[in-house]
């Protein structure tokens, strides 16, 4: 059974070596379990959709809450889905820098990446809308 599971962090420390450090690390490990997803980071925020087989994706978010690299890590959405949206990413990355703030507007009430701010399904729109306008780095 696939299952989509979407959350948000803070990073502990935002220095970019520390952030490739994660990103290199689920795009190592994600393929041999699995997962597929998307990662968005921006003003020391992750928000991330994993996707996968249910024992695999619990496991791994289980695996995030204990990753001293993350705090205040918070659910914000999980469904079982038919097919993944995310399947063409081992772990794709968003480049926040790059982003249209018309596109966070849309979402938020400041032209910032705040999952803590707005449901699940807003932010899974959010993501997905990064996707349709092409803002999704690393498909490896």
């Amino acid at each position: 059974m696939l299952v989509r599971l979407l959350y948000a962090s803070r990073a502990v420390d935002a220095a970019t070596a520390e952030i490739d450090s994660i990103l290199a690390q689920s795009r190592q490990g994600n393929p041999g379990q699995g997962i597929t997803g998307i990662l968005c980071y921006g003003g020391g925020i992750f928000l991330q959709a994993i996707e996968g087989g249910r024992n695999a994706v619990s496991e791994l978010y289980g695996h995030i809450q204990r990753d001293p690299r993350h705090k205040d890590v918070v659910l914000l959405h999980y469904e079982e889905i038919s097919e993944r949206r995310f399947s063409g990413w081992t772990m794709g990355q968003v480049n926040m820098s790059k982003i249209n703030a018309s596109i966070l507007l849309k979402y938020a009430e400041r032209p910032e990446l705040d999952p803590y701010g707005v449901s699940g399904k807003v932010s899974l729109a959010l993501l997905e809308e990064l996707m349709a306008t092409a803002s999704i780095m690393g498909r490896a």
